[in-house]
């Protein structure tokens, strides 16, 4: 019987172990055949609009050296921020798998709102810009009532709310049409002048390397801990080195000219908090999984009317914020801010950067990415003297690119049983 025991002993742990430490050796190798899978299987991740910016940076670079210099990037990155907010919104919803039509609406509507409060109702800028946030989150609530009690299409409420919305910023604005912020007031000058001393932008440069590593340390020994195989110490610190050179020599170039606008930096910061909010928080995975299957999120205890009011609301308030960066920037209030392309060049960058139509796929970096591929062509093509038919065409042609990626990189998913 002692016999058939020893027979019948499992391995002793120190082999386990040693199997593990084989694969905790696939380093590089490893790593780079895991990224091609992931690609086969349709995990396409920012791949796609990555290869799609390097090819629109070559193609202006090569007709026109100008539109890489570093004074030219700087004004793309202050163009960047005010639509990027507004983008970032869009985001939200469209993880929902729903739409806002009115975010550009909207957005006029707190710069005209912000423009009357702080310049003719002589209210603080800064209680000016919280109530216009405010009506803006407002307004979301409005859409969520709408789809969660009534159930109205988002399509459709969001429709007429930017024609609504559009009526309360020309009635605010009356016969004049316009407010004319006060030129040298701080508000302004942030959105026109501000950068960041050079020391602060190499120290936040360095900032994403050292979270990618402590934090992939972290999940590499509590692995380990747990006998699950992991990325190699070596990958991961080879990963994050190169990734701060890289940030550094572009904040390097930046500062050759004016540097790094703190608008973008307000940007950034808003993707990253958003980021950090839609992957490591419980509302971030509801998020994804009423986007991916709004019965099974109920049936899992998903309280999915809340998760649905919460990106209504999200979404308009950004687009609030973004009308008032916007504001700053031009240095006044108008009938035509919030109008023309802002709309569709808000949606069309969250889809470019990455997010799903579908939804439950999708992150924050998307708008980041999306909005700087938009912007790219808007000034490659003003560098150009080209018409702006041009550039609506060009626009119009990457989204539907974008559109055909997504949809055949579900597909794929779901033929790899991912989806």
């Amino acid at each position: 019987m002692s016999r058939d025991v020893q027979q019948a002993a499992p391995v002793p742990p120190q082999l386990d172990r040693a199997d593990v430490r084989v694969k905790h050796e696939a380093g590089l190798s490893g790593a780079i055949r895991a990224f091609f899978d992931r690609v086969r299987s349709g995990d396409l991740g920012s791949l796609p609009v990555i290869v799609g910016l390097v090819i629109i940076w070559t193609v202006f670079a090569s007709i026109n050296p100008i539109f890489l210099s570093s004074s030219n990037l700087v004004n793309l990155l202050f163009d960047s921020s005010t639509v990027g907010v507004i983008a970032l919104g869009i985001v939200c919803v469209l993880m929902v798998g729903e739409i806002d039509l009115s975010v550009g609406s909207i957005s006029g509507f707190a710069s005209a709102l912000v423009g009357t409060l702080w310049v003719n109702q002589g209210w603080p800028v800064a209680l000016a810009i919280l109530a216009a946030i405010a009506v803006g989150g407002f307004i979301g609530a409005l859409y969520a009532l709408l789809f969660n009690r009534l159930g109205m299409p988002s399509f459709v409420s969001t429709l007429a709310g930017l024609l609504a919305v559009l009526g309360l910023q020309l009635y605010i604005l009356g016969s004049t049409g316009s407010i004319n912020l006060p030129y040298g007031s701080n508000l302004v000058n942030f959105g026109q002048l501000l950068v960041m001393p050079k020391f602060v932008s190499f120290a936040l440069a360095a900032v994403p390397g050292i979270v990618m590593l402590v934090t992939g340390l972290r999940t590499v020994a509590r692995r380990r801990a747990a006998n699950l195989s992991a990325p190699s110490t070596g990958g991961l610190v080879t990963r994050a080195v190169a990734i701060t050179i890289v940030i550094e020599l572009i904040v390097f170039y930046l500062n050759q000219a004016r540097g790094i606008p703190w608008m973008f930096g307000l940007f950034v910061g808003l993707v990253i908090a958003m980021h950090y909010a839609l992957t490591r928080t419980k509302w971030g995975r509801s998020m994804s999984a009423v986007g991916g299957n709004r019965e099974a999120a109920r049936r899992a205890g998903i309280n999915v009317r809340l998760i649905y009011s919460s990106a209504f609301v999200l979404c308009s308030m950004l687009a609030a914020f973004g009308g008032v960066l916007s504001a700053a920037r031009l240095a006044s209030a108008s009938q035509q801010a919030g109008t023309g392309d802002v709309n569709l060049n808000a949606i069309a960058a969250a889809v470019i950067g990455g997010t799903s139509l579908f939804g439950g796929r999708g992150s924050a970096y998307s708008a980041l990415l999306g909005i700087i591929v938009i912007q790219s062509i808007a000034s490659g093509l003003t560098l150009l003297d080209l018409s702006s038919s041009l550039r609506y065409m060009i626009t119009g042609a990457v989204l539907a690119i974008a559109v055909i990626v997504d949809s055949l990189a579900r597909r794929s998913r779901v033929s790899h049983g991912r989806a």
